[in-house]
């Protein structure tokens, strides 16, 4: 098993001065770095970062296309990723030994990708395989940890994002009778039951308890869903939903496949980031949208589409706290220790672990793409 290796070079916590600047001056400060290095230095920027950050990136996107973009990007000798942890996992994974990726805030993570971890998954595939026997393939959402990731490469199965998670589930379906689907139980069940899967063929295996919640027989089960979940997409409810259709009656409700199945069922039309801002920038004006995904993408469309009348799903939704983690005083601290020659914040992944994830990153890019 390989060992995940972060290295944290002179990392004790933001320096106090930075949180005493004005916002003018550290905006100042970042431009400056940016032009003094050049292409050199690669921001990628997740569509849940804040404006105050994704102002400065290069690139924005989703984890899997920032990650590719890094690796594509040859010029950069530092790949600042505005993101969360496994994004930056990811973006080390697919670059070169000689780029450095740094995470401005270490404790910028994902609550998702934390409810797996390797020690409980090696278990659960034990538990699995005395049950089932060699007929299971895994499949591990992109939203996981590299160690994860190692793991479903290992084990013959591959990665998937939300937009070819239909594509990649068909393909896994012709390798073996049954899936393993890490971490996230509601795009799992969601995207089995779009391809014919009943929910009667679906069980849930907790972490917590090592037992298969399982309301049918055994030998029927098809999809084993890891009890996971994204704690922002949970929060859109069917009381939401109802209450959304009341206020407006000509609106249509577009939500990401991380939602609880009923909420998916009861939308007009789900997908992934990428499809959710390519259907509302297609979308006619005066067309009404409640969208059920992460607050600061759905401000950010509000802004951006000014002829279009869009609300959150939820009014009470707050942005995803981890992703906001990175804000201006961690950018610019990371880009001034670059500057001055002490990279803190490094994420590295071991060679071990790099090689097996990259067979499951490989798998779904050559399947899917």
């Amino acid at each position: 098993m390989g060992v995940l290796d972060i290295l944290q070079k002179k990392n004790t916590g933001l320096p106090e001065h930075y949180r005493h600047m004005s916002e003018s001056e550290m905006v100042t400060r970042i431009r400056a770095i940016k032009e003094q290095m050049g292409p050199e230095l690669y921001l990628p920027g997740h569509h849940y970062q804040k404006d105050e950050v994704i102002q400065f990136a290069d690139d924005t996107g989703d984890s899997l296309k920032l990650a590719q973009l890094s690796a594509e990007n040859e010029q950069a000798k530092y790949i600042v990723f505005c993101g969360v942890h496994f994004m930056a996992e990811t973006a080390d994974i697919l670059s070169s030994d000689e780029q450095i990726v740094v995470l401005p805030d270490m404790r910028a993570g994902c609550s998702m990708a934390d409810m797996a971890d390797i020690y409980q998954t090696e278990k659960a595939w034990e538990i699995l395989q005395e049950t089932f026997g060699d007929t299971i393939i895994p499949l591990t959402y992109v939203n996981s940890t590299a160690s994860i990731k190692s793991f479903v490469g290992k084990n013959g199965g591959a990665t998937v994002t939300s937009s070819n998670a239909k594509a990649m589930v068909e393909w896994a379906l012709t390798q073996k009778e049954r899936i393993l689907f890490l971490p996230d139980q509601h795009l799992g069940r969601n995207t089995a039951y779009d391809l014919g899967v009943p929910l009667e063929q679906m069980a849930v295996w907790d972490p917590i308890s090592n037992v298969l919640e399982c309301d049918s027989l055994i030998d029927d089960v098809r999809v084993i869903l890891w009890k996971g979940h994204c704690s922002v997409h949970e929060k859109f409810t069917m009381e939401n939903i109802k209450q959304v259709r009341k206020e407006m009656p000509d609106v249509t409700v577009l939500v990401h496949p991380e939602c609880t199945f009923d909420v998916v069922q009861a939308s007009d039309i789900n997908g992934s980031t990428k499809k959710i801002i390519n259907t509302i920038e297609h979308a006619p004006a005066g067309s009404s949208w409640a969208i059920g995904t992460e607050m600061n993408l759905v401000n950010r469309l509000i802004q951006t589409h000014p002829d279009k009348k869009i609300v959150s799903l939820n009014p009470n939704m707050c942005p995803c706290l981890t992703m906001n983690r990175i804000d201006l005083p961690h950018l610019l601290w990371a880009l001034e220790s670059i500057r001055e020659g002490e990279v803190i914040n490094q994420i590295k992944v071991d060679k071990e672990t790099t090689n097996f994830a990259k067979i499951a990153l490989e798998r779904m890019l050559d399947k899917s793409i």
